[in-house]
């Protein structure tokens, strides 16, 4: 038997005490070059629309956020960076902005799922299980798409990256997950006699062997450490709103690269799943939020840089890739006494990539008026997130429009699907 390379194998041996495994085998079909790649980024917490893409011509926003609104787009060196004249985009968004100039962008404002309510658990369970309530079902949205998309793989379609398989890629069809892992990598002896032990056993080689599979398709090199955490998934676990803590914008810049390099390294291969989720968390700024500068602008500056590695590390898959960055709510219209934002109604998604028909903020505005505000403090919702989800996965993963309406989004074929996203 030849001798793999040095890995570390530490979580496997611990998973074999247990029997604790991953169900899901990482080896998938073959895609065509040109396959459409997708890509689902969850913010965790609550992201403040308002201040990612401030509406810097509505007149009330300047009383509302008061001393953290932002100039108009060249207004100076804090000053929001250009959009379409009305809206700008927050400075630490650079990338973003690159995007949107290169016609690679829609920003989608005053949109929100079903969720009126201010649980953050709640409202992840709504963006997620795609129905109108909490706890409704126990699949997700994109796994039941996955299922139903025109071009299914024999095997595993999609990938979630982190620690847990988030609520909105369990379900009936089949999907690997990858974590990174923090323990330190085995001497390559060891690491042989590892192998050689468990060379013999039915369950516990494939096993190995499929999560060596997975390291190198997420572009691991014979030095790193993941071997544990691709073999450590587990798509029962709970705990949604805690999935993937260590990926989090702030305080986790350098798992969250990691965790990107990995979607593209499993993205931009042939014989790789054509979608991605993770996730990033610490959006639930109700202390300090900053305005140019401060805590959220630092945590958008790294999603931002982020987003800029993935399309670099993707290359030339980039041209068919789709992004979407989604929220669980936004946040209050107006600053609140801890200088923060407070759990709020309607906010922000944003969708780049080289597939996207951008260039464009699609938004019916209602207005920051008082009489304009939901319950009188938050950003009122004037689109269904459910509408722009329709409509990606009909044009990027080939979903059918009675099972968008049916099987994907029960009871939701009052929500027309929002077209033209994409380029043809």
């Amino acid at each position: 038997m030849s001798r793999m390379p040095r890995r570390e194998f530490l979580g496997l041996s611990a998973l074999a005490a247990t029997g604790a495994f991953l169900t899901t085998r990482v080896a998938f079909a073959r895609q065509s070059e040109r396959a459409r790649r997708f890509v689902l980024v969850i913010m965790r917490g609550a992201l403040d629309g308002l201040a990612a893409v401030p509406p810097c011509g509505d007149p009330a926003y300047a009383g509302l956020r008061r001393e953290f609104a932002l100039a108009a787009p060249g207004g100076g060196a804090h000053a929001a960076l250009p959009l379409d004249g009305f809206f700008g985009l927050h400075p630490s968004l650079g990338f973003l902005q690159q995007s949107y100039a290169a016609r690679e962008l829609i920003v989608f404002h005053a949109l929100a799922s079903p969720y009126r309510e201010r649980s953050h658990f709640d409202g992840q369970d709504v963006l997620e299980n795609g129905t109108v309530q909490p706890h409704a079902l126990q699949t997700g949205w994109l796994n039941r798409a996955l299922a139903q998309a025109s071009e299914r793989p024999a095997h595993e379609a999609g990938v979630a990256l982190g620690q847990n398989v988030p609520l909105v890629m369990r379900g009936p069809a089949e999907v690997a997950s990858w974590s990174p892992s923090r323990l330190a990598a085995l001497d390559e002896d060891t690491f042989a006699r590892i192998t050689d032990l468990y060379a013999g056993d039915k369950l516990l080689a494939p096993r190995l062997a499929d999560a060596m599979a997975a390291d190198a398709m997420a572009g691991r090199d014979a030095d790193s450490s993941a071997v544990g955490g691709a073999m450590g998934g587990n798509a029962g676990a709970s705990g949604t709103a805690g999935a993937a803590a260590q990926t989090a914008a702030g305080g986790g810049a350098g798992r969250y690269a990691e965790i990107v390099q990995a979607a593209a390294g499993f993205l931009r291969q042939d014989q790789g799943p054509k979608v991605a989720v993770f996730d990033t968390t610490g959006w639930d700024t109700h202390a300090n939020e900053g305005g140019a500068e401060g805590q959220l602008a630092g945590r958008l500056g790294q999603l931002d840089a982020g987003l800029a590695i993935l399309k670099q590390q993707l290359g030339p898959a980039w041209a068919d890739t789709a992004v979407l960055l989604v929220t669980e709510f936004g946040r209050t219209a107006a600053i609140n006494g801890t200088r923060g934002t407070d759990h709020g109604t309607a906010t922000v998604a944003l969708l780049v990539g080289g597939a996207v028909a951008g260039g464009r903020v699609i938004a019916d505005w209602p207005g920051l008026a008082p009489r304009a505000l939901y319950q009188g403090r938050d950003l009122a919702p004037t689109s269904d997130l459910r509408g722009v989800l329709k409509g990606l996965l009909a044009e990027q993963l080939g979903v059918p429009s009675r099972a968008l309406a049916t099987d994907v989004f029960p009871d939701s074929a009052n929500v027309k699907p929002l077209s033209g996203l994409l380029r043809a």
